[in-house]
């Protein structure tokens, strides 16, 4: 069996949303610039709470920010 990993899209979604920067993002859902950074490297998996919340900031459900495989 293959090890899963979460992928997400969160610097994508940031600059089709009027260029957001990682700051800004952690500002909106309360987490610092370096926690975004992480998430969006892939070397820290979000809480399930800071997930939704990401998903909401760009009103979007949460499979259209995170998979996994």
């Amino acid at each position: 069996m293959s090890a899963k990993t979460i992928h997400n899209r969160i610097r994508e979604l940031r600059f089709l949303n009027g260029e957001m920067t990682q700051a800004d993002l952690g500002n909106k859902i309360g987490v610092t610039r370096q926690t975004i950074a992480a998430i969006e490297k892939g070397k820290y998996a979000p809480t399930l709470e800071a997930a939704f919340r990401i998903a909401d900031v760009f009103g979007v459900g949460l499979d259209e920010v995170f998979t996994w495989g």
